[in-house]
């Protein structure tokens, strides 16, 4: 909050504006979170600060966590400054009203206490909510990863309903022409999970296993020779030797496919990736893939996001090349970020080869981003759609 009270009175005093976005990255880069949870933060401390100095005096003591504040400020955001106030005086100018609660009690009261103030309020939140539905995708343990949907209730219900619903029906009939139940070694949600996939991607995950497109980064000798380098599948993160095999093998049974794998170019003795550049200011399709199968995720310090744009370090208007060396993939949030006033960034390379970016805020408070180490020997394996045929590496 007193970050962006500096920023508003240096603004107001006629120096550049900045944005929320990018003051929301620079608290995650302090705290080292992600520029998302950082814009959180922010906006719980600009409540916190202006409208709720009873729900602060509980944080700042140890009453309540910060995760906890946090869902107050949550339910309070859409009150006017009056009814944030008696939203705060009534849970939590007494301590012992909050103390000993946990998150869910702690948030139902605060749901309880602002439908009682404004409940008009409370569902203008309601109908503008839809307009934030989304997918996400999350790497998750033993090769897995959780794909979640945010979407209006009565959706999702009916979601839900729908794949149970198609689950059920499998679980009662036979395969065609056989007494072999179709959903056999199988339970009622592994079936609900393997119809959505079905009914998304239009390939059914127990007959054809190979996702469509996906990218593997591995070394020959985990390819060929049966190596324990783990490789990286793109989009996840590293993933054992053997899982990376399997995939090859059940790639190259398909036969509705093709596969390719083809050798990027590494320095003699490193893992390090080399130089490919182009004279277009925009990444050409194969640099963008390069610079994203080298960095694997945002650049940008504790960010993690996928990455959506392929752009220029040092940027194309003060003459920086468009080359691997001067590229680096980020996401849209932190792309935009670094044009902001006060944001500069210079490429290196650390002492083990690995292409480094050294970030600078605003406040002039210095980041490194080193690009993850490759496995040894690098090559790409690609799959563009069902994979069945392996060419040598160029």
């Amino acid at each position: 909050a007193a970050l962006e009270a500096r920023r508003v009175a240096a603004a107001a005093a006629g120096g550049p504006r900045v944005s929320r976005a990018a003051l929301g990255s620079e608290i995650g880069l302090a705290r080292r979170e992600s520029p998302h949870r950082g814009e959180r933060l922010m906006a719980m401390a600009r409540i916190l600060v202006a409208d709720m100095p009873c729900t602060l005096a509980a944080l700042e003591s140890g009453v309540l966590s910060e995760h906890r504040a946090e869902l107050i400020t949550k339910e309070a955001e859409c009150l006017s400054v009056l009814d944030r106030r008696l939203l705060d005086a009534e849970l939590c100018a007494d301590p012992a009203t909050v103390d000993g609660k946990g998150d869910a009690e702690i948030t139902a009261e605060a749901k309880r206490i602002a439908y009682r103030l404004d409940q008009e309020a409370i569902v203008q939140r309601a109908r503008r909510a839809p307009a934030g539905r989304h997918v996400r995708f999350r790497p998750a343990a033993d090769g897995m990863a959780t794909v979640s949907v945010r979407l209006p209730a009565a959706e999702g219900r009916a979601m839900h309903t729908a794949l149970s619903d198609a689950a059920a029906s499998t679980l009662a009939s036979t395969l065609p022409g056989t007494t072999v139940p179709a959903g056999l070694g199988r339970t009622h949600d592994q079936i609900m999970a393997d119809v959505m996939v079905q009914r998304v991607t239009g390939r059914n995950p127990v007959q054809s296993p190979v996702p469509v497109t996906a990218n593997l980064v591995l070394s020959d000798e985990t390819l060929l020779a049966g190596g324990s380098e783990p490789a990286h599948l793109e989009g996840y993160g590293p993933i054992p030797a053997e899982i990376a095999r399997d995939l090859v093998v059940a790639g190259a049974l398909d036969a509705q496919g093709a596969a390719a794998v083809r050798r990027l170019y590494a320095q003699p003795g490193t893992n390090k990736l080399v130089a490919m550049e182009s004279t277009a200011r925009a990444f050409p399709k194969a640099l963008a893939r390069f610079i994203a199968l080298r960095d694997q995720i945002c650049r940008t310090p504790y960010c993690n996001a996928r990455i959506r744009h392929t752009d220029h370090i040092r940027p194309h208007a003060q003459h920086g090349p468009t080359s691997v060396h001067n590229g680096q993939g980020q996401c849209a949030h932190c792309n935009y970020v670094k044009e902001e006033p006060g944001w500069h960034a210079a490429t290196t390379y650390d002492r083990h080869g690995r292409h480094t970016v050294t970030l600078t805020t605003p406040t002039g408070a210095v980041y490194t981003s080193t690009a993850p180490p490759g496995p040894e020997a690098l090559r790409v394996f690609t799959r563009d759609v069902y994979i069945a045929r392996i060419h040598p590496a160029a």
